[in-house]
């Protein structure tokens, strides 16, 4: 498929954006842009919701990640079912008795302005390397298929991929997500449907005989209980799941703000179960795929391993640089750019929330149209920041399997957050306020230690996900030791 085919299609799907942002944009002020007026319907917070979480990683990543893994990330995937219920009936009605706009300033409530910052800085720190690895992954990929063709250095494909995310949130923020969100994740769910369709039909395939095939391939086998030094054992992963759901969902605010534009909890609680029922069988489908790339390059005589095609490239490759087809391209290309941009408008957003209310504090500070002013300055500042980030991640990053890299340093980022919560919200003690971030930078340098204390010593067992749970046990020790009684 020709470069400047693929660039048309981009056009036009930005321009949709664009015209969803101006409907939905007409009021520019913070409460729309912060909370969309706590007026959003539940149900297209919670479709939206799905492509929010899946992003572009899982849309390439999760794929690829079969040749190695098989269905193994399906444990985690059942943790996460039970991670969003714990979200449901205990977080949820704690940000909605405090009315809150940003969730960590339930932490400056629960025990001062130093533990308030800190908390959003660790969100700050999580999110801006979870988005910007995200964003770099589908920028390769777009530099791979179109930039390169067209002679375009990297630096301006980021440059125009911030750009145009910047165009369509930069007044409606939240409000404007909600609906683009919707948008995309319909674009991204079709582009999954179609793509397994296209490779059936290639491979001359009933319904029922693609069915078989994948539930008799040794690809498919879920779970893993015969050796729990293995990083796949089930336990290791269905408890990462649940936790790796309580904090990159539950006390991420790019996603709870999504749930506080509901307008009550009753709806937003009604959001979690619909979304996490619905992720699981979305998964199913990513992972179902993966099997069925494999099957279509061995059918087909493509030799990924002498082309040096692996992880997170099988499922572009495929698409695009071989015989399945142009629906196949096409649609490739529009999930591709839905399920990226619907995880990075959001965390952009809930970037630029964070740091205006938590840090800056502009609804303490100043009046409601300097507020704006600022929130606006912020959020051009933000977007700046992340092509730089992106650049930086062009010279330092050759790992083709990102989404293994994001849940990793999601142990070590908001592993502290979960250990801040669950203190706040299991036990009654004050703590000294001023020394809470000695606990968040010392937490993570031991779990590091212990991760790789293994390794070091030549034991079999190997640590997977559950360092977030580590890391998090670590500073809740931490706050215990500055108690105040």
């Amino acid at each position: 498929m020709a470069a400047h085919n693929i660039l048309l299609i981009i056009a036009l799907y930005f321009l949709v954006l664009v015209i969803i942002s101006l409907i939905t944009g007409k009021e520019d002020t913070n409460e729309v842009f912060f909370r969309a007026k706590r007026q959003a319907p539940w149900y297209l917070v919670a479709f939206g919701m799905i492509g929010a979480s899946l992003s572009g990683i899982t849309f390439i990543s999760v794929p690829g990640w079969v040749e190695t893994q098989g269905f193994a990330y399906l444990q985690m995937v059942l943790g996460f079912v039970v991670g969003y219920f714990v979200i449901a009936y205990v977080l949820l009605p704690l940000y909605y008795r405090m009315n809150l706009t940003s969730i960590y300033q339930y932490l400056e409530n629960r025990f001062g302005d130093t533990t308030h910052k800190t908390g959003s800085v660790l969100f700050l720190v999580a999110r801006i390397a979870g988005a910007s690895l995200r964003l770099f992954l589908v920028a390769k990929v777009m530099q791979l298929l179109i930039f390169d063709e067209l002679h375009v250095p990297f630096i301006v494909t980021v440059a125009i991929t911030i750009l145009l995310i910047w165009i369509y949130t930069f007044k409606g923020g939240i409000k404007t997500i909600i609906w683009t969100d919707t948008l995309q994740t319909a674009f991204m769910l079709t582009a999954l449907v179609i793509s397994i369709y296209l490779i059936a039909k290639n491979l001359n395939w009933s319904f029922d005989d693609m069915v078989n095939h994948i539930y008799n391939s040794p690809y498919s086998k879920i779970f893993h209980f015969e050796d729990y030094n293995a990083g796949n054992y089930f336990w290791k992963q269905f408890l990462a799941g649940v936790f790796i759901a309580i904090a990159m969902t539950g006390l991420d605010q790019g996603m709870m703000q999504k749930n506080l534009t509901v307008k009550n909890l009753a709806d937003s609680q009604k959001n979690m179960r619909w979304f996490s029922i619905a992720l699981l069988f979305v998964n199913l489908l990513f992972l179902s795929l993966g099997v069925l790339l494999l099957t279509y390059a061995a059918h087909n005589n493509i030799d990924l391993k002498a082309l040096e095609i692996s992880g997170d490239k099988i499922f572009p490759y495929l698409a695009v640089k071989t015989d399945l087809g142009i629906a196949a391209a096409i649609f490739f290309i529009l999930g591709l750019i839905a399920a990226a941009y619907s995880s990075a408008d959001s965390s952009m957003t809930a970037i630029t929330t964070s740091f205006s209310l938590d840090i800056l504090q502009i609804d303490k500070k100043y009046p409601p149209e300097q507020q704006k002013k600022i929130r606006k300055m912020v959020h051009i500042g933000i977007s700046v920041f992340f092509v730089l980030i992106l650049i930086l991640y062009k010279l330092l990053i050759e790992d083709d399997s990102i989404i293994s890299s994001i849940f990793k340093f999601a142990g070590y980022t908001y592993g502290p957050l979960l250990g801040l919560f669950t203190f706040g919200l299991f036990t009654k003690y004050k703590i000294q306020d001023k020394l809470t971030p000695f606990i968040v930078i010392i937490s993570p340098v031991l779990t590091y230690l212990i991760a790789i204390l293994p390794e070091k010593m030549d034991w079999q067992y190997r640590f997977s996900f559950e360092l977030l749970l580590i890391n998090a046990g670590l500073t809740f020790l931490g706050l215990w030791l500055i108690r105040r009684r």
